[in-house]
């Protein structure tokens, strides 16, 4: 977590002799951190965790062999408050102590602001691939406002491809039902994926309640999506040729023409018919 989350922020990169810069180090961490036993009601998870799903069961397994071995290794804590302290890594240590009814945890409390807390906790956890798609997703689009950074630049200090961090971030724009049911594991990724070009919200959740009813694999998925995807085309009008001047004066003088002859009390049964080459005039003149 140290070399990831030190070259996220751009530390360790100056040019210096190693022992020297060993020695600074070590100057810089006595100096940002202790390690304390701290009550455990005196601290709470960290409100940039972007794990929102804990496995209970994994968690009593990991309090029985904290119960069984002990704390191997302190959680890692900060002083948000007087007496009070905010998780920045260890939350399941601290759920599993907080299962076996101690009254106190060993921690590491290090002085942190704000934007480094919620760095390193959402740092942490990406590296240990633990993470639902969609917490993920949330903790890439986090760490892209909190350091103002583009997708590339992201990609490139997590050490992972651009189009990986582009296809997480692309879930948050489904409907909040979608997203819920990929948290719950009750569809996959790729499913999710497969709504994404319909745009519509009613279609995509419509669709992904039928994944879920009816079993659907995400080839059977991609066939549905497609199928709501195909429009039938209009068939275009014919075009109609444009007609010189001289024609549309030889038109417009026969419709005179006929106007002329029922203003002078002849009734007429005439009929204007226009076709793509030709205009046709039907004319019916009584004999009585």
């Amino acid at each position: 977590m140290k070399q990831t989350f030190s070259r996220f922020f751009g530390f360790g990169e100056k040019s210096q002799p190693e022992a020297l810069e060993g020695q600074e180090n070590t100057e810089t961490e006595s100096k940002n951190e202790e390690i304390r036993n701290i009550p455990v009601t005196d601290i709470i998870p960290n409100r940039f965790q972007p794990r929102t799903i804990f496995d209970e069961d994994k968690i009593e397994e990991l309090s029985r062999t904290i119960h069984t071995h002990g704390m191997i290794q302190p959680i890692v804590v900060r002083e948000y408050d007087s007496d009070k302290f905010e998780i920045i890594a260890g939350e399941r240590r601290w759920r599993a102590i907080k299962k076996l009814g101690w009254d106190t945890i060993p921690a590491i409390v290090k002085k942190m602001t704000d934007t480094e807390t919620a760095s390193v906790a959402l740092i942490e956890n990406l590296q240990r691939e633990e993470l639902t798609p969609i917490e993920e997703a949330m903790a890439y689009g986090k760490l892209l406002e909190l350091h103002n950074l583009t997708q590339e630049a992201l990609a490139q200090r997590l050490g992972k491809g651009q189009s990986t961090i582009a296809n997480k971030l692309r879930l948050l724009k489904l409907p909040e039902e979608i997203q819920q049911a990929l948290l719950e594991k009750m569809i996959t990724e790729r499913h999710a994926r497969a709504l994404i070009p319909l745009k519509n919200p009613e279609q995509q959740i419509k669709l992904m309640k039928d994944i879920i009813e009816k079993n659907l694999n995400v080839k059977q998925t991609e066939e549905r999506v497609a199928r709501m995807l195909e429009v039938k085309k209009p068939k275009p009008k014919p075009k109609r040729k444009a007609f010189s001047k001289d024609m549309r004066i030889a038109v417009n003088t026969i419709r005179q023409s006929l106007t002329m002859v029922t203003d002078n009390g002849i009734k007429l049964d005439a009929e204007e018919e226009d076709y793509e080459d030709y205009y046709q005039f039907t004319i019916k003149i009584p004999k009585k």
